[in-house]
């Protein structure tokens, strides 16, 4: 490419895209562009999920301040886009069951962080057993928590519909470009890939997600951090099951500090029930065979090994749990008798068809520490954005908006004062509100 690009944003998935959208949408004379490696837009995460639009009773409203704050303006945004683009948007509800006395602590903490984080006492109800029978007969608990603002659809349908409202905006996508090397000069950054030219940028945004932390690093910013891939495996049941529950059911998780490693009854927006993910330890974010993460592992290895995140991997207790995700991955039974705790109708035999694996990158700090929110870094003529998991889907309408502020408020992007139309919303009101 021979012109010098205002702005360039790695990343293709949901984030990336809804970055380029809102920035399209308010800066009309400067040049966006993203790229991504792969042959498609949401083609990797933003794809590859549960496909829930999650209610922010699970975020601790401390830890996880932002995401909890961008999930509860998520849902809402997400519903009047999908109305607008007839997408579908299926309000179905969730399930969250406790099967023990630790798990029913852990619903009474869910329900006090619900309503701190802004969802109303009629959308958040804690039942007891006989209520939850009442609901879903097949469901069985001790207690439970329902949560009717929660929602099943389709990321990878919202991302392609996002991307042409950018490109329709004036904003340009770059797809199969994957990036080789970061290099700065004075007045412009050099993005070096494998099969283009060189692209120039005076402003480059990292929304990679998986690699998001590479990117930090080709770019010298974050060295301090890595991450741990994640690979979450689905099983597709029956069509016996269709109607085994109205709504999809969660477990608390027995590992505070790994939420993600329960798997859930999941009904997904085309009517599908599938069960999953699990958490395999993989070695890149997109190790979804045998051969990938065979491929990167002696460099993932070094990496580690250099790193906070080596104290992480030979813990006993991160051990012993990756064992058990190794071996819920290798026997279908081991990962089905999980969710028969609390659906014991369902029979290992029903699920007969893989789904579509994703993987989770999790950071991991200097301290060995897994970081709980999402990291903000600015570097030379760079913004990087890591650590942008679940619920990233969710919030990332309202967090992309959080993002393009950060950067007005440092100074990097100037954006005026008067009312910016981005389709169905007006942009300084999301921006006031995520920032409350």
């Amino acid at each position: 490419m021979e012109k010098t690009n205002n702005i360039t944003i790695i990343g293709g998935g949901i984030l990336g895209i809804s970055i380029a959208y809102f920035l399209s949408s308010i800066i009309k004379n400067k040049s966006i562009l993203v790229i991504d490696q792969a042959p498609t837009v949401a083609y990797h995460t933003s794809s590859r999920n549960t496909g829930k639009v999650h209610a922010p009773f699970l975020y601790d409203p401390e830890k996880k301040k932002l995401f909890a704050k961008a999930a509860s303006m998520g849902f809402e945004m997400w519903e009047t886009y999908a109305k607008i683009k007839n997408l579908p948007f299926k309000r179905d509800g969730v399930l969250e069951v406790a099967t023990d006395e630790k798990g029913i602590e852990r619903l009474e903490k869910y329900k006090r962080w619900g309503e701190i984080n802004g969802l109303k006492k009629d959308e958040l109800q804690l039942l007891d057993n006989t209520e939850v029978s009442k609901m879903e007969p097949e469901v069985k608990c001790k207690k439970a928590i329902y949560c009717t603002k929660d929602g099943s659809v389709d990321y990878g349908a919202f991302t392609n519909a996002l991307a042409n409202d950018a490109k329709a905006n004036g904003a340009a996508i770059l797809l199969e470009t994957k990036v080789t090397k970061i290099s700065h000069s004075d007045d412009f950054i050099k993005i070096d890939t494998l099969n283009h030219d060189t692209i120039k940028t005076k402003f480059l945004i990292n929304a990679a997600g998986g690699q998001a932390i590479d990117i930090a690093h080709h770019a010298d910013v974050a060295k301090n951090l890595t991450d741990i891939h994640f690979r979450g495996e689905y099983w597709e049941a029956g069509s016996e099951y269709k109607d085994l529950t109205k709504v999809s059911v969660y477990s608390v998780p027995k590992h505070s500090q790994y939420p993600f490693l329960d798997p859930h009854w999941i009904v997904r927006a085309d009517g599908r029930r599938e069960i999953g993910p699990n958490a395999v330890p993989v070695t890149s974010p997109y190790a979804y065979d045998f051969q990938s993460n065979l491929k990167s592992l002696f460099p993932k290895i070094i990496e580690i090994l250099g790193s906070g995140a080596r104290k992480v991997i030979f813990d006993p207790q991160f051990l012993s749990l990756a064992s058990e995700e190794f071996l819920s991955s290798l026997s279908k039974t081991v990962m089905i008798n999980r969710v028969r705790e609390f659906l014991p109708k369902i029979k290992p035999s029903a699920f007969k068809k893989r789904g579509t694996a994703g993987i989770r990158s999790s950071v991991v700090n200097e301290n060995a520490t897994f970081v709980p929110d999402a990291v903000l870094k600015e570097g030379p003529m760079s913004f990087h954005i890591l650590n942008y998991n679940s619920p990233g889907a969710t919030g990332a309408l309202p967090f992309s908006v959080y993002v393009i502020m950060q950067m007005h408020e440092k100074g990097i992007l100037q954006i005026d004062d008067t009312p910016n139309k981005c389709g169905p919303w007006n942009f300084h009101d999301i921006a006031e509100n995520i920032t409350m």
